[in-house]
Formats: C-alpha cells, structure tokens, sequence
C-alpha cells in the first residue's frame, strides 16, 4: 500500500515541472554586413543597437559569455560569445563578428 501512495505522489509531482523550454530552429550566419537569420529571412545589420540584439540572441542562441577586452580596437566597449560566434559592440552599435570561418567588421585579436 504504501508503494501505491509513493508513486501516486511521483506521478502527482512530475506533473506540477514544467518542460524546459526549447530554443527555434533559427540559424545564424555571419556575413559581410553583419548577420543572416533563417529561416525568417530577418537581419542584424551593422550599425544595431546592442540594446536589439544582444537580447535578441540570448533568446536564439542561449545566454552570452562577456569576454574581456584585451586587442579591441579603440572604441569598442564589449565584446560577447554565443558558443564559437563572438560579436563586438560600441557603447551605442553592432560592429563586428568573428568565429570558426573568419570575420568581419571592427574586431578583437
């Protein structure tokens, strides 16, 4: 009897958790004005706000990694990771990306 009670209480909580919630299928590509999003066909263009998309690509890719600023050129005050995509920011612009394949735009060495 008491087997019955414990797995009644179980199955009673499994149901109360929530599933974790799950990232789109959206796919990110680097290019030479900034970066291509598929499959909504939408862009983050040098020049945006970090204020856009930092948060932006938090939600698609997960939470970022501040990087420290050691080779950024003058001017560039963050520098963020989403797994190997690394973006560069001004205090008020997107300015450049690097990862695996190359980069673009004012980077950090």
């Amino acid at each position: 009897m008491r087997i019955l009670v414990l797995l009644a209480v179980l199955a009673g909580l499994t149901a109360c958790v929530a599933p974790a919630p799950t990232r789109s299928a959206v796919v990110i590509r680097p290019d030479a004005t900034g970066l291509q999003v598929d499959p909504v066909n939408k862009r983050i263009d040098f020049g945006r706000s970090p204020k856009g998309v930092v948060p932006a690509m938090d939600r698609e890719l997960g939470r970022h990694v501040a990087l420290p600023l050691e080779g950024c050129p003058t001017g560039v005050v963050r520098q963020l990771q989403w797994n190997d995509l690394v973006l560069t920011f001004t205090r008020e612009r997107f300015v450049g990306w690097r990862d695996a394949t190359g980069r673009q735009g004012q980077t950090c060495a």
